[in-house]
This record gives structure tokens, C-alpha cells and sequence, in this order.
């Protein structure tokens, strides 16, 4: 039963959410929160395993909270709902720790295979928002190698595998591109964010561009 903890000050929003997940065998809502204060207060007693984040809200906004909640030590794992466009907050979100985006206006069978995606310890890592994460740092100063250092460690095929996942490939894509098995591509993934110290590929690819290791336009 995955656990699901939602995160929203509209009402509205947080009751149409639950109508969706309640009727879905296999997810739980186990807590709302009316904002991102809200939240940090209720993490460890709601246990959720993902949490839904709206990024606008009063006293503590989604980012920050995210921020928390992820360096805190809690297993969940945060997805940013938004209504807004990605550009101006996917880089800091990402930073914060969060482990994808969804749109709140997306249907309710992408809002369950997100759940599902980002509750299996996956990162909802869509095109549209890498190229968001992308156009975010080509605008900023060149990365700093040093700032990583576990990026000297990763391997010539490891280096292969973390390239491909910056340009948003799955793991099933990243296999087929390089002509190895998927449990291989996901071996190579556990060891790259091991390396690097990142909680998931979403901060392995923000670390790579960071690093200066991917630039934009590759």
C-alpha cells in the first residue's frame, strides 16, 4: 500500500485529489496538510511514503518545506504539483530535493503512475522538465568539477549511463541506446548515485550539469 500525504492550501484541491486516490487499490491518503509548515509538522507522524506538494502556499511554500522534509532524514519522497510554467522553479525544487513534477491539472491515470513511479524509489524525470533543468543552468556560470567530487569516480560506462540520463532517458532507454540489459543500466544507477551522494537521478542529473561533466546543447 503506498502512502500518500497531500499537500495543498485549496481545500478544494486536496479533496478532489483524494476522491482520485481513494478509489485506487493499493494507495492510501495518510494526511493533508494546508501548508508547507503544515507538512514538516506532520511527516513523521503521517509516515507517508510520497508526499504531493503544491509550490505556492502561505507561511512555508512548497520548496522550502521540500527542503526540509528531504534533509531530514525522511524516507518520503516529495513530487511538486504546480499550475505554473516548470522554468521557475524546477532548478531550485530539484535542488531541494524533490523528486519530480506533475502538473495539477494533469488526469488522474498520470497523477496514479507518478505515485507509483516516485513511491518504487523512481524520479519522474519528464523531457519537458529536464529541458526546463537545462535552459536553468546554461544560464548560470560554468559548473565547478571540484564542487563533486565523486564524479572522478564513476567509471568510462557509468559516465555513458549518467550523460543519457541527463537528456531524460529512462532506464529502459539508456539500455537499449547503449546495448545492455535494463538491470544492468539499474545497477549502473545505484552505483552512480552511491558515488556522487545523490538521494535519487534527478539529483544525479542536476549534479552532472552543476559539475560542468554535462553541458547544455550536448
Amino acid at each position: 500500500m503506498i502512502r500518500v500525504m497531500l499537500v495543498d492550501d485549496q481545500a478544494m484541491v486536496r479533496t478532489g485529489f483524494r476522491m482520485i486516490l481513494e478509489a485506487e487499490p493499493g494507495i492510501t491518503v495518510v494526511g493533508e496538510a494546508v501548508d508547507g509548515l503544515d507538512a514538516v509538522e506532520m511527516i513523521d507522524r503521517a509516515r507517508p511514503d510520497v508526499v504531493l506538494m503544491d509550490v505556492r502556499m502561505p507561511r512555508l511554500d512548497g520548496i522550502a518545506a521540500c527542503e526540509r522534509i528531504c534533509s531530514s532524514g525522511s524516507s518520503a519522497r516529495v513530487m511538486m504539483l504546480t499550475t505554473f510554467d516548470l522554468d521557475d522553479y524546477v532548478h531550485s525544487a530539484l535542488r531541494a530535493g524533490a523528486s519530480g513534477f506533475l502538473l495539477k491539472d494533469a488526469p488522474p491515470e498520470q497523477l496514479i503512475e507518478a505515485i507509483e513511479v516516485i513511491a518504487a524509489g523512481d524520479a519522474l524525470l519528464a523531457p519537458s522538465v529536464t529541458q526546463a533543468l537545462i535552459d536553468e543552468i546554461a544560464r548560470r556560470p560554468v559548473g565547478q568539477p571540484d564542487a563533486f567530487p565523486g564524479m572522478s569516480e564513476l567509471t568510462e560506462r557509468e559516465l555513458d549511463v549518467i550523460k543519457l540520463m541527463a537528456k531524460g532517458m529512462s532506464n529502459s532507454e539508456v539500455a537499449a541506446a547503449l546495448f545492455l540489459g535494463e538491470a544492468t543500466i539499474k545497477t549502473h544507477v545505484g552505483r552512480i548515485l552511491a558515488k556522487i551522494g545523490a538521494r535519487d537521478r534527478v539529483q544525479a542529473v542536476v549534479a552532472a550539469y552543476e559539475s560542468g561533466l554535462v553541458a547544455p546543447g550536448d
